[in-house]
């Protein structure tokens, strides 16, 4: 399986929001959806390390950096966390670094581009909070899918447990 969001797009047109095409891809993982869970933060990956070192089997982070490409929200150490607890994705609206690493890691990651420099840690942000960005309202609890071709919400999972097998199955 090389695309999700095309089989989607046909089967369940009226049920999908499409993201405007802002991001590129860095995991290695391309093919992912799963439930929303969003922070909100600006320069500051405070919360995003927090959530992304607990359980997120079947989820997303979806991460509103204000867009800023001043500083990176999400790098290696952080993604091997994000890995190590079962994240599906991570989308950022700003940047990564250890863009290098990060390809190399078993999780999707999208974000608007690079930028080397760490954020400061000041533990400023909010934690599942209807956030909006590329076009789209990212709502905790939804669904969110992703592949090289964009990005896409829905507000129930269109995906059923069998196809979730061969899904999972082409991923690794």
């Amino acid at each position: 399986m090389l695309d999700l969001l095309p089989d989607l797009f046909d089967q369940y047109p009226e049920q999908l929001d499409l993201a405007d095409p802002a991001f590129t891809d860095y995991g290695k993982n391309t093919i992912f959806y799963g439930e929303i869970v969003t922070v909100s933060c600006f320069e500051d990956n405070s919360k995003v390390k927090e959530l992304l070192a607990t359980d997120g089997t079947n989820k997303v982070l979806v991460v509103d950096g204000k867009g800023s490409m001043n500083r990176a929200l999400l790098g290696d150490l952080i993604a091997e966390n994000a890995v190590k607890h079962n994240w599906q994705a991570v989308v950022i609206n700003g940047c990564i670094r250890d863009a290098g690493t990060i390809a190399t890691l078993a999780i999707a990651v999208k974000a608007l581009g690079c930028n080397p420099i760490k954020t400061e840690k000041l533990g400023v942000g909010d934690i599942n909070m209807v956030v909006s960005f590329a076009g789209l309202d990212f709502i905790p609890g939804w669904t969110i899918y992703g592949d090289a071709n964009g990005l896409a919400v829905s507000e129930s999972k269109l995906i059923s447990s069998d196809s979730q097998a061969n899904y999972s199955r082409n991923m690794i």
